[in-house]
């Protein structure tokens, strides 16, 4: 299931794009017509490489336990840490950015340094079950901020805000 993810089309749905500094194809141009959210959004690629389900769930994945800003509890996030999200694309960033999209447009910037510094994963799991659209899913950017100092100390409702859940895109800048 790894080689298919790391070297063929996504078999189900894509649920993630990622697109710039990548080394790996599976997907083609852009298309306005067809795209879309994307078209809405002003994105534009020649090629990408996408992820379905299946393929980031090859990869592997760590689990953080956040106390989450919604209902105040901790949570088990499970799913791949970012930057072997990105690596699987072919990107071999040392230093550069991300900008992580959200379905609903929100997007964030961010340095690959504190991608990594941070531990970002793209939670795949809550509590053992798979997240939905329409809830933090299907898929959530998401750190363990309970245990990066600089966050810990915040109140809940602030320790969120580079964490764009329905994730649905990567933009990686060298």
């Amino acid at each position: 299931m790894l080689a298919r993810a790391a070297t063929g089309p996504a078999a189900g749905p894509a649920l993630l794009t990622v697109t710039g500094a990548i080394g790996k194809r599976n997907r083609g141009p852009f298309d306005p017509a067809l795209d879309q959210m994307m078209h809405k959004q002003k994105l534009a690629f020649t090629d990408a490489f996408t992820f379905d389900f299946a393929a980031l769930s090859a990869l592997p994945a760590v689990t953080i336990h956040p106390t989450l800003e919604y209902d105040g509890k901790v949570h088990a996030l499970k799913g791949p840490l970012l930057m072997d999200v990105v690596k699987a694309a072919g990107a071999k960033p040392e230093a550069g950015s991300l900008t992580l999209r959200a379905v609903d447009g929100f997007a964030v910037d961010m340095s690959v340094q504190a991608a990594r510094r941070q531990r970002f994963i793209v939670a795949t799991h809550l509590d053992g079950k798979p997240m939905a659209l329409g809830s933090l899913g299907p898929l959530w950017a998401v750190i363990d901020a309970d245990r990066i100092a600089d966050l810990a100390n915040k109140p809940v409702n602030e320790r969120f805000g580079q964490c764009p859940w329905a994730l649905y895109h990567i933009d990686v800048r060298a």
